[in-house]
């Protein structure tokens, strides 16, 4: 497999370099764009093959790897749905957000991330997490700033929110998954089907191992009583349904990346 960086790959990594995360299939029509825009305007040698976009996006995590940053593939917790995101490698703890978040609000992040983790469902309310920032220990915040760090946590895609109840983003658990599994070590599982950190999950009452619900639902779909993959005892959480998955094919990138990425990329 050829290592060059291609402007085809320099275009791609500045993408998600500006959106941090992209779903599969916006990945997919990436890659095509990329390979084939550059080839008809520069006339550079990017083969464009559907199914190679990993192939293409190792060539530029080589590149990448002095820099301590690397663009990892993960799986939406809700969906089961596949995301590239571009993770920091150098820095494991929290400390990486320090540059946009306030100590405090480091505080509450943190504290939000062990409601969540210790939480049966892999969710915090936002009443119980309210709660928590008249008790920081660094600076005490307003209910109101709360809400307002809370609303910045969910835009920069290191919580989710649903009818009040918060999550980590998917762009999180991919960045923050070592840290994670380190500072939680008596309570973070992995998944027994994909071996990725799990958050959302079922449990097995009888041996603790756990599931993402997509890969829960993936694994019991064929089967009329399911049991459990590790001790074979009844399974006795409700199957989640299957979603449909992203597809396979790249379907048209949206107009707004097309003169984004064409506006910041140069011939080298």
């Amino acid at each position: 497999m050829a290592t060059q960086m291609t402007d085809g790959h320099r275009r791609f990594l500045q993408m998600l370099m500006s959106h941090g995360i992209v779903e599969g299939s916006v990945a997919r029509t990436l890659h095509r764009d990329c390979c084939e825009i550059h080839k008809d305007l520069f006339k550079l040698t990017v083969y464009y093959a559907h199914d190679k976009l990993d192939d293409f996006i190792n060539v530029v995590n080589i590149h990448l790897q002095p820099l301590f940053m690397q663009i990892r593939k993960g799986m939406s917790e809700d969906d089961g749905r596949t995301y590239y995101a571009l993770v920091n490698l150098a820095e494991t703890e929290i400390t990486k957000m320090a540059s946009d978040y306030t100590e405090n609000e480091l505080e509450l992040f943190r504290k939000t991330m062990d409601l969540i983790i210790i939480s049966e469902s892999g969710f915090a309310s936002s009443t119980n997490i309210l709660n928590l920032a008249d008790q920081l220990k660094t600076k005490k915040m307003k209910k109101k700033e709360a809400e307002q760090v809370l609303q910045n946590l969910v835009q920069d895609k290191w919580l989710s929110e649903r009818d009040g109840e918060y999550t980590l983003h998917t762009r999180c658990i991919m960045e923050m998954e070592q840290y994670i599994l380190s500072n939680y070590q008596d309570m973070a599982r992995k998944c027994n089907i994909c071996h990725s950190l799990a958050i959302q999950s079922q449990v097995c009452e009888t041996c603790g191992i756990a599931m993402h619900l997509p890969c829960a639902g993936k694994y019991f779909k064929a089967q009329t009583e399911p049991h459990c993959p590790h001790c074979n005892e009844f399974w006795p959480h409700e199957i989640p349904e299957i979603n449909r998955p992203d597809s396979q094919l790249p379907s048209s990138a949206p107009r707004e990346w097309r003169r984004a990425s064409s506006s910041r990329i140069r011939r080298r």
